[in-house]
């Protein structure tokens, strides 16, 4: 077997990689009959050469490869009939923007992979970059909170050489009794924990939150049902919420009363209350002044976000009256860290982390048997035809 690791090739660049080059050198100790291949490219975090130095073949060709791993989307030009890719191919949700480039991989009888979708047998999720998203969304949070109240200043994460350096930044956060709000409790909520006990700002109970005073600034990090309840009153919880989100209402107001800073890593699921609407932000007790939104989803649950940032213009100011785009200093505006490519700030820790997940979690199954069945089930596309997991998508692809 042959594996090629693709250069990144969607606009903007992605720094990006499925295997550093300590990586690639460990796959082919763990795996001696496997070729390993590394498309050459100058964009990449790791360079051409760093591979070389660990014994891995560069070359600008891997077209003869069988199987070709990338992170983003794979230009429609460039793809290679009847291979096998893995990457996050952004179609599972019918995104609209990416429905030609499944087409096209049904037309080239591509056996497309989609790391989204790589689940073991408990139905977890194997791979993600949402550990960084969390960790560099919520240092993001600090570092707006701070040009807003022009109090402190953060190096901006994307000037960081690696975490660590980002840690050491929040030596630098000059806090009084802020209220901050984090929600999110699975990748994303995880990495935005790193961050806030690396920060030293102390985590209270949803009680102290909402009825004590403090003369130092505090965090609480809410579940689900913290902020969601029946819209009858009836007893609630979160089995009853997921299947039937129809009938709960948000009830996060009683927090945006009370808080300052609200970083945002929950899942949204279609069909969930909002946690809060553009009225919700009109209200005269709406207090919050600075949002980090690391899920993103434009014009949702969180009202602020009306469309995604970038890593060089990552702020923006949202007027909740206007509900216009305003200069996040404006006053009665609130701040809006909303940039939708978070772990990209970070890419050599955040590209580590992910490789760490391909070997131990999906290697074994690609290259010594699917057992588990994480790879078949994990396909979308193969043959010319959709799989059965993902028969759902036909009306998409027939474009209806």
């Amino acid at each position: 077997m042959k594996i090629g690791l693709l250069r990144e090739e969607k606009i903007p660049a992605d720094r990006r990689v499925v295997l550093t080059p300590k990586q690639c050198k460990r796959v082919k100790m763990l795996f001696p009959d496997l070729e390993l291949i590394v498309q050459s490219s100058d964009v990449r975090c790791f360079t051409n050469e760093e591979y070389i130095s660990e014994g891995i073949k560069v070359m600008h060709d891997i077209s003869d490869c069988d199987i070709l791993f990338g992170v983003k989307e794979v230009p429609k030009r460039l793809l290679i009939p009847n291979k096998t890719y893995l990457y996050f191919s952004h179609t599972i949700k019918k995104q609209p923007y990416n429905r030609d480039l499944l087409v096209k991989m049904l037309e080239l009888r591509i056996k497309m992979v989609d790391y989204e979708v790589l689940r073991n047998k408990e139905g977890e999720r194997l791979l993600g970059f949402g550990r960084y998203a969390g960790i560099v969304g919520a240092y993001n949070g600090f570092l707006t909170y701070g040009l807003r109240s022009e109090r402190y200043t953060l190096k901006a994460a994307h000037q960081c050489k690696d975490r660590e350096e980002i840690e050491g930044e929040l030596k630098n956060l000059t806090l009084d009794n802020e209220k901050i709000i984090i929600t999110g409790n699975g990748r994303v909520g995880r990495g935005i924990m790193e961050i806030m006990n690396k920060s030293g700002i102390k985590q209270v109970s949803v009680d102290e939150f909402l009825n004590s005073t403090f003369q130092e600034a505090v965090f609480v990090h809410l579940n689900t049902m913290d902020y969601n309840e029946r819209i009858d009153g009836l007893p609630s919880d979160k089995y009853d919420f997921y299947s039937n989100p129809q009938l709960y209402k948000s009830s996060f107001k009683k927090f945006t009363r009370r808080a300052d800073i609200f970083i945002a890593g929950h899942y949204y699921a279609s069909g969930s209350p909002y946690l809060f609407t553009r009225e919700d932000a009109k209200s005269h007790d709406f207090n919050l002044k600075v949002i980090a939104d690391i899920s993103c989803d434009i014009d949702g649950p969180v009202a602020s976000t009306i469309r995604p940032s970038t890593i060089s213009n990552p702020i923006y100011g949202y007027h909740p009256i206007t509900e216009q785009e305003v200069y996040f200093k404006e006053e009665d505006s609130i701040a809006v860290m909303a940039v939708s490519n978070l772990p990209c700030e970070l890419p050599k820790d955040a590209s580590e982390d992910f490789g760490n997940d391909i070997i131990e979690r999906v290697l074994p199954s690609l290259i010594n048997g699917d057992d588990e069945q994480i790879i078949s089930n994990g396909t979308i596309c193969s043959e010319g035809n959709l799989n059965p997991n993902f028969e759902y998508l036909r009306q998409y692809i027939n474009g209806d």
